[in-house]
């Protein structure tokens, strides 16, 4: 998955404002303690990290 379609997702799920302030500030222990921007940063491909936002923020199936 393409970082922009990973960005797109979280701004369809949460609203531009609050997907960016997720990303920068909401940990997730999922992806070691770290946030999606540190996870990204990290090199932890964007796939992963949006099962794992999906998993902790109880995404529908639909939507994941």
């Amino acid at each position: 998955m393409r970082i922009t379609v990973f960005r797109r997702l979280m701004a369809d799920e949460f609203g531009a404002a609050r997907s960016e302030t997720l990303a920068k500030d909401h940990v997730l222990s999922g992806l070691g303690g770290r946030t999606v921007d540190e996870a990204l940063e990290a090199g932890v491909p964007a796939k992963e990290i949006w099962q794992q936002v999906c998993a902790e923020f109880e995404i529908p199936a639909e939507r994941r």
